[in-house]
């Protein structure tokens, strides 16, 4: 067996628990940033880039070899690039994922011209220089490569690359060639033409402004650019303060450039205006350059070396330059590039080093642990970092808000993709970096606050992109696994009282306030100039309940079925979330729950008793079902027999069916149909019991109905396990994971989406999911490798004093994590768990296969007996009979998928108690 780290951590004596541990690096050459880097449009993409940054930097930096706007990254994979590719610069990105944005970006151009005054080239196209073939290496803390300088006698350009998370650091060494005339320059491009995506079919050129200012003497340039592609999608509460937005960059050079030029251009080839020795520029397609001069001019061959470091901002160029020097004071401020690459490379040790895996060593495995490594990669690098150094205060932090053209105190992200996210890469940041949620969430209630909602997703502003208000699912996980207020289980803070009575105000409001013009907005896709969509269609749910509907119009707003599904989760969250926060704080502050209760449930045939908690649960019971039609059905052209019986379908205002194929985010009637996951027990019964739903699902993946590009199939082959078929979990789980994932740059099969698909493999990989994510369930699938071994931080709510310090075989004080190990020997060649122990718990043949988040969140054993051959535990390919049940709970269903605190939604809709 290959041990591929080291089985026992390097000891250290006498570390106190708040010592830092030095990860080791071993595992990140490993990594391929390249995988998901290709494709062959950009919904088969995954729409990722090979960049240098560490977890969650503000700016990733990154070899340019296109233009970035909405479907475009500024580096994209294709053979003819990799044989005889162009660079055309380096940039620092803040694109978060390829259906989104530029803002707020800066660049670097290495070249060379004849003459110390020579042209220099401005635009993209004509800056491009070609790759000498063969130098080119990706890293997580380093990217190089070597340039040809073409007509200039064999120059070449060395160029290293390197990134904190508001610095790059770029080292060009310039090599001359047999003419001698040819003398370097860099080039910064401030402004440029940018490409506006509106529809697929089309585009416009805009012209952001910028400035730049040139300090010779200190050897500096700033600049600045009103570049935010996304402000097209600004809700209109907020785009006149978004449309003050600026980003501001500062670089510095360690070489002089006072005697031997620089200047300001405007325009760009032919039309560039060039004003050597210019100091100050403003206006559109505006750059600024700085000459450099070989040694000798008498010989050939001469080298000469440049470093320089750039920072960014998002309040001033005074924060830009002052975010440089605070590298400084954390030793990356140095002209070293290697002591740059150094303290990257630490920190994504701190991530990925926390894992060691064992596999067989073959070379399929190890390519699995690539794409295993890439995807812990992938995934914390979202959201991303937007707040910067307080200049005032020690260790404090500060953001500009485009919400309210504002600066703030405190901690800002943005890439919240969230319609993605909430799926399972929130629940692995809670796992592997506990220590960003509060930041993360105090996030979300800052863009709440400053612009009146939870964001969607926030790319700088808001763009009200997906569907649903799944914040609200962010912040119950999080409050369900630790991150509340006031001393629980002997457990700290994370949040004062105020934030925790934002956090439900942001979440009521979600629930209970339709957005403006609600009856009248269609709240497309990228429809702009319209105010925040948030839960567009919740006015008609109102209105309809008195019918005894709840469904959002398919003849008044887009993707209508994915709609009322995806309200109906939130509102399970928003339960969940209600049962978890002081009581005197929900009922302080839940505005309207009298009048939006007694709309529901005035068609009732009996008195009921609520409360917020019991009225959203039953609302999130009840409102999925209205757009089910049990007469709809499709032919099981694969699995033969009867008909798949029962699918969602929109509905009219009026009631009526609409089209099979209308009402649906990146999915159709079939993938919908399953996006039940906070009550599987009630779709299997209306699918016809467990054998009748197995059926179904295998239609769906043997029928070629699937699309894994897409999010909304994540968690279906995990369905199986909880009809008693778990065997088709651990295949279809294998086949998902061969055929969506490999060791290439077309590793992805769609987009990353801020983490998400690589989060999925993640969890796959350990052999189990977060299908409800605010259940504190995990659904059981099959494990890749026969050993994997993850220390868990110890979340910043878990005081030294708690027993899960003290006294837990768990805990390793060394490395202050929770060592939780997972050992499935043999998971490489045999798919099938023949058992399971987890703590010791044996989980039955007849049990749900579950495992909960409390049995691992202080780490633990979980114990695979694998098998190459189908076997009986959980139901094997299907146990018709017996009812698989619950250690915890038993249930007059075969399944109850709710949190064990939270039990009101195993009763009928129409039976309500207090709680």
């Amino acid at each position: 067996m290959k041990t591929i780290l080291p089985t026992s951590l390097l000891l250290l004596s006498s570390l106190s628990r708040t010592s830092a541990y030095q990860w080791p690096k071993s595992l990140l050459s490993s990594i391929n940033p390249l995988i998901g880097s290709a494709g062959p449009e950009p919904n088969l993409s995954g729409g990722m880039i090979p960049s240098v940054a560490p977890p969650f930097g503000s700016t990733r930096w990154v070899a340019q070899n296109q233009n970035s706007y909405v479907s475009a990254t500024p580096f994209n994979y294709t053979e003819s690039y990799m044989s005889n590719g162009t660079i055309h610069g380096f940039m620092g990105t803040r694109q978060p994922a390829i259906w989104m944005g530029e803002s707020a970006w800066a660049a670097v151009v290495p070249g060379m011209s004849s003459g110390l005054d020579g042209d220099v080239k401005t635009g993209f196209e004509e800056r491009g220089l070609p790759k000498v073939a063969g130098t080119e290496e990706f890293g997580v803390g380093l990217y190089s490569v070597e340039l040809d300088v073409p007509e200039s006698g064999g120059s070449t350009i060395q160029v290293s690359m390197s990134a904190s998370s508001r610095v790059g650091h770029l080292q060009f060494t310039f090599n001359q060639g047999s003419v001698s005339d040819y003398q370097p320059y860099i080039f910064l491009p401030t402004t440029r033409p940018a490409t506006i995506f509106h529809n697929p079919n089309t585009f416009d050129i805009t012209y952001p402004n910028g400035t730049v200012q040139i300090s010779p003497s200190t050897n500096e340039i700033c600049g600045s650019n009103t570049e935010m592609q996304d402000f097209i999608l600004a809700p209109d509460s907020i785009k006149d303060a978004a449309s003050h937005f600026t980003g501001w960059y500062c670089a510095t050079f360690d070489t002089p450039f006072n005697e031997t030029g620089y200047g300001i251009t405007v325009g760009s080839g032919d039309s560039t205006m060039r004003s050597e020795w210019a100091e100050s520029g403003s206006g559109e397609e505006l750059g600024a350059y700085a000459r450099f001069q070989f040694p000798s001019q008498d010989l050939i061959n001469s080298t000469v070396t440049v470093n320089v470091r750039i920072a960014t901002s998002m309040i001033s160029a005074e924060q830009a330059m002052y975010n440089l020097n605070a590298d400084s004071e954390n030793e990356l401020g140095s002209f070293n590039i290697h002591g740059t690459q150094s303290a990257t490379e630490n920190a994504w040790a701190e991530k990925v080093g926390r894992f060691q895996v064992e596999t067989d060593g073959s070379s399929e495995s190890e390519d699995k642990l690539a794409v295993f490594l890439t995807g812990v990669f992938h995934a914390m690098q979202y959201p991303y970092e937007v707040h910067e150094p307080n200049a005032t205060s020690s260790n404090a932090q500060r953001y500009y808000s485009a919400y309210d053209n504002a600066i703030h105190q405190g901690e800002s992200y943005s890439g919240y993709s969230i319609w993605d996210t909430y799926r399972a890469e929130w629940a692995l940041l809670i796992l592997l970096a506990p220590e960003r949620i509060p930041g993360m969430v105090r996030s979300m209630l800052q863009d709440f606050e400053e612009g009146g909602w939870l964001p969607m997703w926030k790319n700088i502003i808001e763009t009200n992109i997906m569907v649903g208000t799944h914040a609200d699912s962010l912040l119950a996980e999080a409050v369900l696994k630790g991150f509340r207020s006031g001393s629980v289980d002997g457990l700290e803070e994370t949040f004062t009282t105020d934030e925790l009575t934002t956090i439900w105000k942001a979440a009521w409001k979600d629930a209970s306030v339709p957005p403006v013009k609600d009856s009248s907005v269609v709240y497309s896709d990228r429809e702009e100039d319209v105010d925040y969509e948030v839960r567009a269609g919740l006015s008609t749910f109102f209105e309809q309940y008195a019918s005894g509907q709840g469904w959002v119009a398919n003849d008044i707003h887009s993707e209508a079925v994915s709609r009322t599904l995806d309200y109906a989760y939130d509102d399970h969250a928003v339960a969940v979330l209600s049962s978890l926060i002081p009581s005197e704080i929900v009922q302080g502050n839940t505005p309207n729950l009298s009048e939006i209760a007694a709309e529901f449930y005035q068609n009732k045939s009996e008195t009921v008793t609520y409360n917020v908690t019991t009225l959203l649960d039953d609302r999130s019971m009840a409102n999925p079902w209205t757009v089910w039609n049990a007469d709809a059905s499709a032919p099981a052209v694969v699995t033969g027999g009867d008909d798949i019986q029962g699918f969602v379908q929109a509905r009219q205002q009026n009631g009526d069916w609409a089209a099979t194929t209308d009402g649906f985010t990146e999915g159709d009637r079939w993938v919908y149909s399953f996006a039940f996951v906070h009550d599987v027990a009630e779709l299997v019964n209306r699918r016809g019991g467990n054998e009748s739903f197995v059926k179904s699902l295998n239609e769906f993946f043997d029928g070629g109905w699937v699309d894994f590009t897409n999010e909304p199939a994540h968690h279906t082959p995990y369905l199986y396990a909880l009809a008693g078929a778990a065997a088709y979990t651990q295949e279809r789980v294998r086949q998902i994971a061969k055929s969506n994932y490999n060791n290439t740059p077309n590793g992805l099969s769609g987009n990353e989406d801020c983490g998400q698909m690589s989060a999925w493999y993640v969890f796959s990989a350990m052999g189990f999911y977060p299908v409800n994510p605010v259940s504190g369930v995990y659904v059981v699938g099959s494990p890749f490798f026969s050993s994997l071994n993850v220390s868990i931080p110890v979340p910043p709510f878990v005081p030294a004093s708690h027993p899960s310090i003290t006294s837990n075989p768990y805990y390793n004080s060394t490395t202050n994590s929770f060592n939780l190990q997972i050992l499935a020997p043999g998971a490489e060649t045999n798919p099938y768990v023949k058992g399971l122990k987890v703590n010791g718990r044996v989980i039955g043949d007849k049990e749900e296969p579950l495992i909960s988040h409390e049995e691992i969140r202080y780490g633990g054993l979980i114990e695979f007996e694998m098998s190459d051959q189908v076997e009986s535990w959980g139901g094997g390919r299907g146990v018709w009979v017996d009812n698989i049940t619950s250690d915890a709970e038993s249930s007059s269903t075969s399944y109850s998928f709710s949190d064990q605190s939270h039990t009101a939604s195993t009763v009928s809709v129409l039976e309500h108690v207090e709680l």
